[in-house]
């Protein structure tokens, strides 16, 4: 079974079993919950919710929260002498999914 859920602005496609990186959750979650925009199963078709599926849900463990890869951001004026290098590493959890139900 195979669904789209949504978090962060972003949304993902996961199967039972995978293992995604999201923007940071709560830091004191070891479990979350989420409500999937479609489910897709092999068997019984496609459902698609308006916006969410009603009784539909994506569960996951929290396995760790890390920090992404450093992004460097520059700055240059030309003819001013102006430039300016700045960077940031953003705050991202680690999630199993453990089941997918519809």
């Amino acid at each position: 079974m195979i669904a789209v859920i949504e978090t962060g602005g972003k949304q993902y496609i996961v199967k039972q079993g995978d293992i995604i990186t999201v923007d940071r959750l709560d830091e004191a979650l070891e479990s979350h919950t989420f409500t999937p925009l479609l489910v897709a199963d092999e068997a019984t078709g496609t459902k698609v919710g308006a916006p969410f599926l009603d009784g539909a849900k994506v569960e996951c463990k929290v396995q760790e929260h890390t920090r992404g890869d450093k992004v460097r951001v520059f700055k240059m004026k030309s003819k001013k002498h102006y430039h300016r290098t700045a960077g940031f590493r953003a705050a991202q959890t680690k999630l199993e999914i453990t089941s997918i139900s519809a």
